[in-house]
């Protein structure tokens, strides 16, 4: 069992000490990430929506790959096909990749033409596609798993039944973390409600927010919320620096659910066939070799190593290693599935499982979210899966790279199709 309590670095009163680079202090701060998740994005970047199908786009693309993404684990296989040359090794020009802070500065990068290889939580570009008319498609998953719920290590929550009159932190409506916490709500007879901090609770109601990522540890260490709900290393972070207890990894409530995708421009992958396939080349390598070297890929993401993710190599190699060795997780039951499943904290795997994709939407019916959710009525899952997804360059990549199969989130037997499973 690991000794937790000399791990963390906590002040006196358990609310933790950290890095400013990646605990920013200012809580009265807030992103964009509730007027857009409203509907307020095709207000503000409409402009710029149309002239993503125009000449002008299209020119100002010069085949450099621009890479946009957040400091999390999910972005591993952008970061891994960067960092190990793999975009190189195709022939292909790469910038650095642009570290962005919250979800919707991403969103807006990648409209406004800045990015053209992004990782986004699935249900958001099926928001963008079919409430925004955001020509995005959807080209490969970015990993499998990779996210749990932390509670506070003084509240005392050991199950999802006591969630009802507590705070919970999602970074962002349309996520699989907002899908798979509201399931496990309405499954412990809780009920999912979107109001101010300030109003009442009922004892059964959970109440929802919204907060980037880098906010979600702080907040938890001085009492803002009650528990978060988010991809690595932010839940390994609130483990060793905020006194956060795991209370279920989301891998064991979704067998190997799909979290980040990999996204581009439609446009591009239409006139830049040859341009597209070389990158997702980079990608699928990048996730098999991820998939057999994670905690040497831990390090090289880390600030230790490359320093795409402002944390120590410490805490990343935690949040992509310390599973079902970890007798804690089993005792407490963060873990329940773990040895029928097999899965990790986080896999990697490429494949877009239409299946998945099906569950998705029909999950987004079921779930609160901020804002207009019209576009969700009628929208039917096999159209989804089959409009917003491309299947053609993962698939010859992963014909290229067949090692992909050794993942243990592939069924090795029948590894382009499967049934889900969601189980709390």
């Amino acid at each position: 069992m690991s000794d937790r309590n000399k791990d963390q670095d906590q002040d006196p009163n358990g609310n933790g000490a950290w890095d400013d680079d990646y605990f920013p202090t200012d809580f009265t701060r807030r992103q964009t990430l509730d007027m857009f998740a409203a509907g307020g994005l095709m207000a503000a970047l409409g402009p710029l929506i149309g002239a993503m199908n125009s000449p002008a786009f299209a020119a100002a693309d010069d085949e450099v790959v621009r890479i946009g993404y957040l400091p999390i684990t999910d972005a591993t296989a952008l970061l891994v096909a960067h960092g190990m040359g793999y975009f190189k090794d195709e022939g292909l020009k790469v910038e650095r990749p642009t570290l962005i802070r919250g979800w919707s500065p991403l969103v807006e990068g990648f409209v406004a033409g800045k990015f053209n290889l992004v990782h986004f939580l699935k249900p958001i570009p099926v928001w963008m596609r079919y409430n925004n008319k955001i020509p995005v498609k959807l080209m490969a998953w970015a990993h499998t798993n990779g996210s749990g719920l932390v509670v506070g290590g003084k509240t005392g929550i050991t199950s999802f039944s006591q969630l009802g009159g507590k705070q919970v932190a999602v970074p962002f409506w349309y996520s699989m973390h907002n899908i798979v916490l509201q399931y496990a709500l309405r499954q412990s007879g809780v009920t999912p409600v979107i109001r101010s901090a300030s109003e009442p609770l009922a004892p059964n109601e959970c109440n929802l927010q919204i907060l980037p990522p880098p906010e979600m540890p702080a907040a938890l260490a001085v009492g803002k919320i009650d528990a978060y709900i988010v991809a690595e290393p932010f839940n390994a972070m609130g483990e060793l620096k905020a006194g956060a207890k795991m209370l279920r990894f989301t891998g064991d409530i979704w067998k190997n659910h799909p979290c980040c995708v990999i996204c581009m421009h439609e446009q591009v992958t239409t006139e830049k066939k040859e341009w597209t396939q070389k990158v997702m080349n980079a990608v699928v390598r990048a996730q098999i070799y991820s998939s057999k070297n994670k905690a040497e890929v831990a390090r090289l993401m880390s600030k230790d190593g490359e320093g795409y993710l402002p944390m120590p190599a410490k805490v990343v190699e935690w949040a992509m290693t310390l599973y079902t060795q970890d007798e804690e997780y089993i005792e407490t039951g963060a873990i329940k599935h773990g040895a029928e499943w097999g899965n990790g904290r986080i896999d990697f795997q490429p494949w877009p499982y239409p299946s998945a994709t099906r569950l998705i939407v029909e999950q987004m019916n079921e779930t609160v979210v901020g804002g207009d959710r019209t576009f969700l009525d009628g929208l039917d899952p096999q159209h989804v899966a089959d409009d917003l997804v491309n299947y053609e360059f993962v698939k010859n990549a992963l014909d290229k790279y067949p090692e992909w199969k050794d993942d243990p989130s592939v069924n090795a037997n029948d590894p382009f199709a499967r049934e889900e499973v969601l189980e709390l």
